[in-house]
Order: structure tokens, then sequence, then C-alpha cells
């Protein structure tokens, strides 16, 4: 593995940090305070080619590898996680329709989504079905060239903006067999949601159950056969939780540089208080947590796009321990500033509370440890 950036990928990592420095960053934390969802500047970053990072070229897709995606989150959420988070998950519903989807398909939903002229979200998570994904109940009655669609989904980024959503349904039989995806448009009839969320931090994007009753969607819409499902919504989250670990390194990145700046600046007992050892170590763990965090970041990247055998256990391996250790760094970070670090006005609350969801969505840190272990146990009793 060469850890050595080539030239073009080091040209996409700065075009991300350019474009999230002058875009986003002066105003993510009026967006976070106002609870706004910067949908025109979510567009621009499709026009720079964001909207299908790993797309196929042949559509229009930018048509990258999975090492540059992570560059390009982590730049985008050193700006603001909760919207390079969100640039994420579309890029994820993108790939899906790219991967899974019919000739038909891709000509007739990647454009407006590759411009980002439309926006897409995930939808796995219930009521009462988190973890658990193969038990989801929100069902998908065939009935001629329909499916009728009633039940509801939870915790949706982007619902209600939104223009096409990934939908999980059960179109068969109990367990993760019966599942299957349909392309869901916003505007479809019995299709509705819920009120915006009230939530700790990603206040940029809004949050709100996606509801359907007696929604009609066309059978033509589905991904894959009946049955498919739940491979088409593993698939997307393998590199879904790259992203999300990418996005929790970027506002890591971003908490620990105002850390240091803030360290070099504060006085206290006569000395800039970088020059304590006690905060001299403590900025040393962060960095060195960061630098452990991206690299076995790339590792996990560069697996699932040589499609190695071990890439979905490397992937839940670098969601949870990135998350894990990036949210640690933002928290010690705000530590290190005392009382300014819990003023909105430093940025540095604000990035704890973004990072600290991530943690749970796309698969929960626990259960990331339960995908590791299975991958661990079998092929321990593989090679017995």
């Amino acid at each position: 593995m060469d850890f050595a950036l080539s030239d073009e990928q080091i040209a996409i990592r700065e075009m991300a940090e350019g474009f999230a420095a002058e875009e986003i960053a002066p105003f993510a934390i009026e967006w976070d305070q106002n609870k706004h969802f910067p949908v025109d500047t979510i567009r621009k970053a499709g026009a720079l080619g964001m909207g299908g990072i790993y797309v196929r070229d042949d559509i229009g897709g930018s048509g990258l590898g999975r090492l540059e995606s992570v560059l390009i989150f982590e730049a985008l959420a050193r700006a603001c996680p909760a919207v390079g988070s969100y640039i994420s998950i579309h890029n994820m519903c993108a790939w899906m329709i790219d991967r899974f989807g019919s000739e038909e398909q891709r000509q007739a939903w990647l454009p407006g989504l590759l411009s980002m002229d439309k926006l897409s979200s995930y939808c796995l998570t219930e009521p009462s079905v988190g973890s658990d994904a193969g038990r989801l109940r929100t069902k998908a009655v065939r009935d001629g060239e329909h499916y009728v669609l009633s039940g509801q989904k939870q915790f949706i980024s982007g619902a209600g903006a939104s223009d096409v959503y990934v939908v999980m349904v059960r179109t068969g039989e109990e367990g993760p067999k019966g599942i299957s995806t349909l392309l869901v448009p916003k505007d479809t009839p019995g299709l509705s949601f819920g009120a915006n969320e009230k939530k700790m931090g990603w206040n940029a994007q809004p949050t709100r159950a996606v509801i359907f009753d007696g929604a009609r969607v066309p059978v033509a819409n589905r991904l894959g056969a009946e049955g498919d499902g739940f491979k088409i919504a593993m698939a997307g989250l393998d590199g879904g939780r790259l992203n999300i670990a990418a996005a929790s390194l970027g506002g890591a990145q971003a908490a620990f540089d105002k850390a240091l700046a803030y360290a070099r600046e504060r006085q206290a007992f006569g000395q800039p208080i970088v020059e304590f050892q006690a905060l001299q170590f403590k900025l040393a763990d962060m960095a060195a947590n960061i630098e452990m965090s991206r690299t076995f970041l790339w590792r996990a990247a560069l697996a699932l796009e040589e499609k190695a055998s071990d890439a979905t256990m490397l992937c839940a391996m670098a969601k949870r321990m990135v998350t894990d250790r990036c949210f640690d760094v933002a928290n010690d970070a705000l530590q290190l500033h005392g009382g300014y670090g819990y003023l909105a006005d430093y940025g540095v609350e604000k990035l704890v509370r973004d990072l600290r969801v991530h943690q749970i969505l796309e698969g929960t840190n626990e259960i990331m440890n339960v995908i590791v272990a299975r991958s661990i146990i079998g092929q321990t009793r593989h090679a017995k």
C-alpha cells in the first residue's frame, strides 16, 4: 500500500478543500443555529462533480475511487460535518442506482442526481427497526404494474427536501430475503413526511419520518430483482460507513486545528498554555488519533475499491474506530478551550454535537463490532 497520494488525488483534495473553505465554512455556525439546509450550496458542489463521486463516468459521474471519495468527504466535513455527511449519503444513493440499476434506470434517474438538481435520501431505518434491519416492516404489495406501499421510515436525512427516496421495503417473506429496493419520487401520492426532528446536532440538514399510506410506485422503479433489497442496502452501507468515517475525520481535524491555535494564543500563568507539558501530551494524543484514523480509513477504502474478501469487515472496523476516536478528539478540543469551547461562536461545540451521531448511524458502533466478530469467527472456522 502506497501512502503517498498522486498528483491527481492531491488536486482533488485541494479542490474540495477550497470549495468547503469558501462556500461552507463561513456559514456553518449560522446554518446550524437557524437549522438551514443549504440546498443552493449543495448544488454548487454538484456542479464540481460531487453528486456522483464514484458513479461511472459514462453517464456523467466523476468515476473516482473510494480513496478519492474519502478525501473529498473529509475536506467537506472540515467545514461542516452535517453538510458533508448529507452529500455523502446522496452519493451512496446515486451509487446504488449506478451499481444495481438497469441501463434504463441509470439514464432516467442519475443525470439529475449527479448534477444535484435533484437530491436523494436513503430509507432503511424504521421506528421499531434499527440495527436488526432484516426485520423491517414497510410493505410493498404488488398490484399489477405497481407496488402499493404502507409503513414508515424513521430518522431519514434530507427527508422532505430530497426529490428521490431509495427505500427498502418488504415484498415477500419475513427476514432479509423478503426485502426489495424501490426508487420513490417525492411527488408520489400517498408519500408524506413527519416534522423536522429537534436534534442534538446535524442541524444543517433536515431529519424526518418518511410515511407511506397507499403510495403507488411502478414496478419499473425496483432496483434489481425482488428479494435483492437487503443485499443492495448492505452494499451501499459498506461505502456509507467509509464516508461517515471520513466526515468524522474532517470534523476532528477541524477541532484539532482550532485547539492548537487556541493553545498557542491563550495565556495562563505567564505563558501560552501550549507550553504546558500536560497539554502538549493531550495534543500529541489527538494528533496521533487523527493520523491513525486517516491511515486505517485509507486502508479500508482501498480494500473496498479492490473488492477484497475482507472489505466489509474493514469498513466496519474503520467506521467504529474512526468515529470513536474522532469524537474523542473533538471532545478533547472542547475541553482544551475551557469555557470558550462551550460557546457557539467558537464552533467547537458544534463539531462535538455533529460528530456524536456518527457513532450511531450507518449501523451503530456496537453493530460494527458484531460484524467484525462474525467475520473473524467465520474466518477461523473456515481455516479449520
